[in-house]
């Protein structure tokens, strides 16, 4: 970080943050005009304006801020804070132990299995094998292998981080791109696959990206369940229509000259011990029950942490590798999971419910500029802290909708209900990838110094625009969660 950036942050920003928060923390209940309010829920008000302020100027890094805010919440909301705070006249507190539940979440269990079959996949080289494999049945037709880097890259990204999957791939494609000649249109094409397809293949699976997560997470404390299967079978889909209309535009932009491109991937670890077996078998098996959850009855979670049991009693995951799990993204979710008990358990979901006429409002309208809201901040702050900032709210606003007093109960539940509204806010916090900043994808792909930011944004408004567009109608209109037999 710059002198200048650090100045700015500490010095303007963040006393910028700590003002408006103490200022909506002390004065008066009534301030707010809410009736009903309580003191409690006032904190909550100030806990949740203070994580947003911090994770839009990202003064400190994002988990921090979540770490933070459990603190305060345990702090000065729970029933085992601190007495002066933590008086029932005060209003309802939170039970100290839902709030350290966060860090201990089953969503957050589902992500730490995904994060241990990627460590464990990159150890044993399997995601080279697989790689080399896939991106051999492309040829060597330009257009062609541009479409395989981008299938595939998509493919790894739903059980990989995003971030480690541009890397990867990003090592297999820089001696291509380096090879060939410097009047050629299609580097870019190529250098610019790496974060689409990451983009939008994390879109496909629970474990794909956090904001994945997090929407599962929001939906189960609100009362709703989706599979591992169920999201699967409408996001895959989804997914390659996007992918279709990423090789479609790239194509389009950055034509290839070339008429062959020779791929090299080196793959390790090629002696096999009983070890490696153990790897590719459990690896297998994990992904096996994920998808027939509806036949075994083994909740997604549950299965999360058998690779988990198997690799470390194995020895195939070591104290070593341990280190490598990204517990910077693990805790950022639980921030967002306890500031979604904050907002149920002190009650100021319900206060707000009836205070907002959310109710009462049009439902496309509450649904698009929800998305819109999303997109747009994810441009510029991490995916994972937008949905971690808005799905909190919006299951506020979709419970309101969802009651079936509601002026606007039936509408709602026609477009989808909150099964249309939280996961289409999942896939517009993915969409974002105009700016080399959005996603750390697109700042893997500015690296290679062949992708302008002009260029990155051009591609990343046509793809966003069109992903914003087909996800609504696809998850209120033709194929929405709720309709799932």
């Amino acid at each position: 970080m710059s002198h200048s950036k650090f100045s700015v942050k500490y010095c303007v920003l963040l006393p910028i943050v700590l003002a408006v928060t103490i200022f909506l923390w002390a004065v008066p209940v009534s301030f707010f005009g809410i009736d009903a309010l309580t003191v409690v829920q006032q904190r909550m008000i100030a806990i949740f304006v203070f994580a947003a302020l911090m994770w839009m100027f990202e003064i400190i890094p994002n988990w921090t801020t979540s770490l933070i805010v459990i603190v305060v919440m345990l702090l000065t909301v729970s029933d085992k804070g601190m007495r002066m705070f933590c008086d029932p006249q005060y209003g309802t507190l939170i039970d100290y132990k839902s709030i350290m539940a966060s860090f201990a979440d089953p969503v957050v269990m589902l992500f730490l299995g995904g994060f241990v079959l990627a460590i464990v996949a990159s150890k044993y080289g399997m995601d080279a094998k697989l790689a080399k494999v896939l991106l051999g049945l492309f040829g060597k037709n330009p257009k062609f292998v541009l479409l395989g880097f981008l299938l595939v890259i998509s493919l790894f990204s739903m059980f990989m981080s995003n971030t480690a999957t541009a890397a990867m791939m990003l090592a297999f494609l820089a001696p291509v791109l380096k090879a060939l000649p410097d009047n050629e249109t299609g580097r870019v094409a190529l250098a610019l696959s790496i974060p689409i397809a990451a983009n939008l293949g994390g879109m496909g699976t629970p474990i794909g990206t956090p904001p994945n997560a997090i929407a599962l997470g929001a939906l189960e404390s609100a009362g709703y369940q989706i599979s591992f299967a169920a999201w699967m079978e409408h996001m895959v889909p989804y997914v390659i229509v996007m992918i279709l209309f990423a090789w479609v535009i790239l194509m389009l932009f950055f034509p290839f000259k070339s008429k062959k491109i020779e791929l090299h991937i080196e793959t390790k670890h090629d002696k096999k011990t009983w070890r490696t077996y153990v790897a590719w078998i459990t690896f297998a098996v994990t992904l096996l029950l994920w998808v027939t959850e509806a036949l075994t009855g083994i909740n997604s979670n549950i299965v999360a942490l058998i690779p988990l049991a198997v690799y470390t009693c194995t020895g195939v995951f070591g104290k070593e590798d341990i280190k490598e799990i990204n517990w910077s993204v693990l805790w950022l979710v639980a921030g967002g999971f306890a500031l979604g008990t904050g907002l149920n358990k002190t009650g100021l979901a319900a206060t707000l419910i009836n205070a907002i006429p959310f109710s009462t409002m049009d439902v496309v309208i509450v649904i698009l500029i929800a998305g819109a809201v999303c997109y747009a901040l994810s441009n510029f702050i991490s995916n994972s802290a937008t949905a971690a900032l808005l799905v909190p709210i919006l299951v506020v606003v979709g419970s309101a909708m969802a009651d079936p007093s509601a002026p606007n109960h039936d509408q709602f539940l026609q477009f989808g209900g909150m099964e249309a509204l939280i996961p289409f806010i999942a896939v517009c916090a993915s969409l974002a990838m105009i700016l080399p900043i959005s996603t750390p994808p697109n700042a893997i792909a500015s690296s290679t110094g062949l992708v302008r930011t002009k260029d990155m944004a051009k591609v990343g408004v046509i793809i966003g625009v069109f992903g914003f567009i087909l996800g609504y109608f696809m998850l209120t209109e033709f194929f929405p969660f709720d309709r799932v037999a």
